[in-house]
């Protein structure tokens, strides 16, 4: 009994979707008469499927894409770096010693550009310490002390501690144990690296608008007495004195003037002038501001750029 009222109701569920699909029909179909023909009815349905499916509404097939995703710290991590040799540092130009602007140049982001690498500036400093120190500490072993071999007490009887001659470094006025002798306490240092501080410190000064240009030679007019004085104006009217952490002149040739007006009692803690060939990594960091020459600038970038492509010049 139950097996036969389980495939009734089969029976039943099945005829729905036809019960539906003829209900669907009449509700479409249009209303008639009696009288109406079959093509005139047919007809009649056809202009009604037609208006519905003008009626009904158009989608809208316009993509539209999604927002951008924020760039996450590892994606940023894996794109490309830029191209140093793309982008140029410009400078400009001012006249000595009216500090006047005068025109502008532009240098590779190789030179003026670089990140600031405190590890390789620190090594550049470290070599150049050890190769400055002299290294002249020398003190004298027994051997080296005027005295007689003669051994000072017996070896045994006395009591007292076994003693040999008077130039043993345990009495006075005799050698120095293990003391200072000459030596060399300079260090290795790779010239790719050290030219690389020497343009990072000068990248370092840019950066900061601490890098002074000068067109000409940094030469003052005035010289006697009142030299000094007129400098020491002049460095406090432009804010390069000591009250703002004093200046390095950096020329390329000896500028009497200059350096003779600098050399005057007190002028060492308004600035210091000094040519190309004696400056070092150390002392471009050191001090306000760097107040440099063309001249000198570019012969610093020729002798240190041996860790750039040969392509890569700078012409004086």
């Amino acid at each position: 009994m139950a097996t036969r009222r389980a495939v009734i109701n089969c029976a039943r569920w099945r005829s729905v979707p036809s019960v539906f699909a003829r209900g669907l029909a009449t509700e479409s179909l249009p209303a008639s008469t009696p009288d109406a023909p079959a093509a005139t009815i047919a007809q009649s349905y056809n202009d009604a499927t037609l208006s519905s499916i003008a009626t009904a509404p158009v989608l809208n097939d316009q993509f539209t894409p999604p927002p951008p995703t924020p760039a996450s710290a590892i994606s940023r991590l894996s794109e490309r770096p830029a191209n140093p040799f793309l982008s140029t540092a410009t400078c400009t130009l001012h006249d000595f010693p009216s500090v006047e602007p005068k025109t502008f140049t532009t240098y590779p982001s190789t030179h003026l550009l670089l990140p600031l690498r405190r590890d390789i500036l620190h090594r550049a400093i470290v070599f150049e310490g050890d190769a400055t120190r002299q290294g002249t500490a020398n003190t004298k072993y027994r051997s080296e002390v005027h005295g007689s071999n003669r051994k000072v007490r017996p070896q045994k009887g006395t009591g007292r501690a076994r003693l040999g001659d008077k130039k043993s470094p345990m009495l006075r006025g005799g050698g120095v144990a293990f003391g200072p002798k000459p030596r060399d306490f300079s260090t290795d240092l790779p010239s790719k690296i050290y030219d690389l501080a020497w343009r990072t410190a000068l990248s370092y000064r840019y950066k900061k608008g601490e890098l002074i240009l000068l067109d000409t030679a940094a030469e003052i007019e005035v010289e006697g007495p009142g030299a000094a004085r007129w400098l020491k104006e002049l460095l406090r009217w432009n804010k390069w004195g000591n009250t703002n952490g004093g200046t390095l002149i950096v020329t390329a040739e000896k500028r009497e003037k200059l350096f003779t007006a600098l050399q005057q009692p007190g002028m060492d803690k308004e600035a210091r002038a000094l040519t190309v060939d004696k400056v070092d990594v150390k002392d471009l960091l050191e001090g306000g501001r760097v107040v440099i020459e063309k001249k000198a600038l570019d012969k610093i970038f020729q002798q240190h750029s041996s860790d750039l492509s040969s392509r890569v010049k700078i012409v004086a």
